[in-house]
């Protein structure tokens, strides 16, 4: 399981490289997260397990689920950070918009959604 975990947070630190390389659009962050999932906009929300307090990100597995997006935990915000393309961590990112990579993302959703 664990082995897997690795794999499925590789994979999505993959997609969100290339959708923010070719184009896409994202919003980082607890609050912008939250507002884009309010609104209907995202397509996936990705949100990272080691942020303290785990407070902060309580609620977006279940406004996720509210609001029928995929949801998925990732192991660093250090990572998702870097994913997209920023020099610190990031807790939450939304995919609003995936570009030209829409078919890296529905794949991504599908084993999400087996897991």
């Amino acid at each position: 399981m664990v082995d897997e975990a690795k794999g499925l947070d590789s994979q999505v630190f993959s997609v969100l490289e290339k959708i923010r390389a070719k184009g896409g659009v994202t919003k980082k962050g607890i609050n912008e997260v939250t507002k884009i999932l309010e609104r209907g906009q995202a397509k996936l929300v990705v949100y990272a397990s080691d942020v303290s307090p785990k407070e902060i990100i309580m609620h977006i597995p279940l406004l996720s689920k509210d609001k029928n997006v995929p949801c998925v935990a990732v192991s660093s915000k250090v990572e998702l950070g870097k994913a997209c393309g920023m020099g610190i961590g990031t807790s939450a990112v939304a995919i609003v918009n995936p570009g030209e990579e829409a078919h890296a993302m529905e794949d991504l959703i599908g084993k999400i959604k087996n897991l």
